[in-house]
């Protein structure tokens, strides 16, 4: 990814069914299509679910591993950052209606967000710092938010005097 390159976000939602049309993943969704065509982000939508089963072949499959690898990947930026995914990731017991057997499963937030540059993790959402949550929505409005010269990826300095990036 170049300089200018906008950052790749991924969205994670547990459906894009009809039935959802009035949810904030929809709305983050919309938000999200109007600032990839207008290049402020390269979006990528993924439906992972309401729930994966830890103890059960979902994790042994291609996408069942995919998203085991992401919410550790999150968990590990929210340490780094010094902030928590946690509420947003239960582990719980459930039993299946269909065997009657309990498992352990791992419930998905409805929507989440993951912002890349050059493959680094930048930011997920939600997440909490001691009792505030911070959203998709409060994530998407300092997107939209971001002058021009941050939209298209470059750096202060070339706007101006200062060398730092815009995050």
């Amino acid at each position: 990814m170049a300089p200018t390159d906008p950052p790749r976000v991924e969205l994670f939602v547990r459906s894009l069914s009809p039935d959802a049309t009035r949810s904030p993943a929809t709305e983050q969704l919309q938000r999200l299509r109007r600032l990839d065509q207008q290049g402020v982000v390269d979006l990528t939508v993924s439906v992972w679910g309401r729930e994966i089963g830890l103890s059960t072949t979902a994790t042994r499959t291609d996408t069942g591993q995919y998203v085991l690898d992401r919410v550790a990947a999150f968990r590990d930026w929210a340490d780094r950052e010094g902030v928590s995914v946690e509420a947003f990731f239960e582990t719980r017991e459930v039993q299946s209606s269909f065997t009657g057997e309990s498992y352990t499963a791992l419930v998905l937030p409805t929507c989440c967000l993951a912002e890349y540059r050059e493959e680094k993790l930048l930011h997920v959402a939600p997440y909490t710092t001691g009792d505030a949550v911070h959203s998709v929505a409060d994530r998407l409005s300092r997107l939209e938010d971001r002058p021009p010269w941050a939209r298209e990826g470059r750096r202060l300095g070339d706007a101006g005097t200062s060398t730092a990036v815009e995050h």
